[in-house]
């Protein structure tokens, strides 16, 4: 049986992948996998999405040059979510700039902005 059959994919062929970076521990990012994303991110050692939005694979870094090189690969209790534990290059995981895409929290009744932008996406992305 191939390893990734273990998994139990959406009626997409996708499951949600939760990337953290494996040295603080910080939950950085969440995304989706198909099958080949899965098995790329295993052969080349770093990141593999697919982009529901563009409907494509998509290489974390591939345009800002921050890559998340694959440390360790975990798959949940019920086999529908799996965990990356991710070395972050540049230190930006969000397409805002910032360290993490979870950067709100919840305060008071609204959401707060609580992590300040490390470099302007206009700086990283081509217009």
């Amino acid at each position: 049986m191939d390893w990734r059959d273990t998994i139990k994919w959406d009626d997409d062929g996708l499951v949600p992948a939760i990337a953290q970076d494996a040295k603080s521990g910080k939950v950085l990012m969440m995304a989706w996998m198909n099958r080949e994303s899965l098995q790329l991110t295993v052969d080349e050692g770093r990141a593999i999405y697919w982009s529901r939005s563009r409907q494509k694979l998509w290489r974390k870094g591939e345009e800002s040059g921050h890559v998340q090189k694959l440390i360790d690969l975990r798959l949940d209790c019920d086999a529908d979510v799996v965990l990356l534990s991710v070395e972050q290059i540049g230190g930006i995981a969000c397409h805002t700039g910032r360290e993490r895409c979870f950067y709100r929290q919840y305060q008071d009744g609204q959401w707060v902005e609580t992590e300040a932008v490390i470099k302007d996406p206009n700086d990283i992305y081509e217009p």
